[in-house]
């Protein structure tokens, strides 16, 4: 497959406007989902579990299955950021979902899910795969070095949040409580701060339009549920840390 270059922009600036978008509705009212889901309603309900599970899996199957019937050899470079992007959705598809304690998701979000996941999969894929072009002295890169250290970084972050997230639930509890530990001791959502980080170190290590869209779309849409979070914890417990802020220590 040839590189369809005005479809690869299309995407990645609707992927950009997009995040506009969802960053104006979801700084207004919370997206219905997790804690603000209002289970008196009609939506259909699917189980958190296999949610996470359905949503997520596009983005790990459509880069696989590009790279299986894509024809010759892509480089190693191409390769090296493909399996990097497919491991996040790895741990999300098939650890994080069999882990997770959350609430039932309404289906209309799930669907939702595998649309964006569907789209930035095939999107990230066409990108490595069929444009983007690495000389022999990219190994050496700055920015993929520094772009992989800060992928890394913010992977642990994001997973060990989860991880303190999920402890403070003992089996059969649904009522929340303040995390603590980690960067939780500096900000509300260290678990969306980890993801934000995971990807803005994607987008430098490739150092292309289609990753830098899809790390401001995180950046946009994950970043007003830990701004809520924060509302949340902060008008519920008394007790809530004052020092701490939303998304970005000692900043916001």
């Amino acid at each position: 497959m040839q590189c369809q270059e005005l479809l690869v922009w299309g995407l990645s600036l609707a992927m950009i406007l997009g995040g506009v978008m969802h960053f104006v509705c979801l700084m207004k009212s919370h997206a219905a989902y997790g804690r603000y889901v209002d289970t008196s309603g009609s939506s259909m309900m699917v189980p958190a579990r296999l949610a996470w599970f359905l949503q997520e899996l596009p983005a790990l199957l459509v880069p696989m299955l590009l790279m299986l019937t894509t024809d010759g050899n892509n480089g190693t470079g191409r390769h090296l950021m493909l399996w990097t992007f497919c491991l996040h959705y790895f741990q999300r598809c098939c650890i994080y979902s069999l882990l997770t304690k959350g609430r039932p998701y309404p289906l209309n979000i799930m669907l939702s899910g595998i649309v964006f996941c569907s789209i930035n999969g095939f999107l990230q894929a066409h990108y490595l795969l069929h444009c983007a072009t690495y000389d022999n002295t990219w190994f050496s890169d700055a920015c993929l070095l520094i772009g992989l250290i800060i992928f890394f970084i913010g992977m642990g972050i994001n997973i060990h949040s989860d991880h303190i997230l999920r402890s403070l639930r003992k089996p059969g509890e649904i009522s929340y409580k303040i995390p603590r530990g980690g960067l939780f001791e500096y900000v509300s959502g260290a678990n969306f701060f980890g993801e934000i980080v995971e990807w803005l170190g994607y987008a430098v290590a490739t150092w292309s339009l289609p990753t830098f869209a899809f790390a401001f779309f995180t950046i946009c849409f994950i970043g007003p549920r830990a701004y809520h979070h924060h509302r949340f914890y902060n008008e519920k417990f008394k007790d809530f840390p004052r020092s701490r802020r939303s998304l970005i220590p000692f900043i916001f």
